[in-house]
């Protein structure tokens, strides 16, 4: 993931978080709002009850790599915020990859619905 594709900025997570527009599983919630830009932004979240920083960060490398892999079921030009839940903890890699990627196709059939 290149670094104009990360979202760091605290008051740019909140205007993505209270856009309103999310899918939730056990494991992700994901908010996101159109951008004017040709390319999709990521901010990643994970509590601190998940687990120690080194955790949370593989984690974090994970989702990632996951989004990397998978650029072609992420509909265009979106800003994301996917926030991580404890339960993530139970998953094997592919697991996670696939409960990811089935988000991110709901939200690609749900926009495709309403356009």
């Amino acid at each position: 993931m290149k670094k104009n594709e990360i979202i760091k900025e605290s008051s740019e997570f909140t205007k993505i978080i209270n856009n309103e527009t999310s899918i939730k599983n056990k494991y992700y919630s994901i908010f996101y709002k159109k951008n004017n830009k040709e390319l999709n932004r990521y901010g990643i979240s994970i509590p601190k009850k998940t687990g120690k920083a080194g955790i949370r960060n593989k984690i974090k490398r994970q989702v990632k790599n996951i989004i990397d892999t998978n650029k072609l079921y992420i509909q265009k030009p979106y800003d994301y915020v996917i926030i991580i839940k404890k339960q993530i903890l139970e998953l094997l890699y592919k697991e996670k990859e696939e409960q990811l990627i089935d988000l991110f196709k709901k939200i690609g059939e749900k926009n495709e619905k309403t356009n």
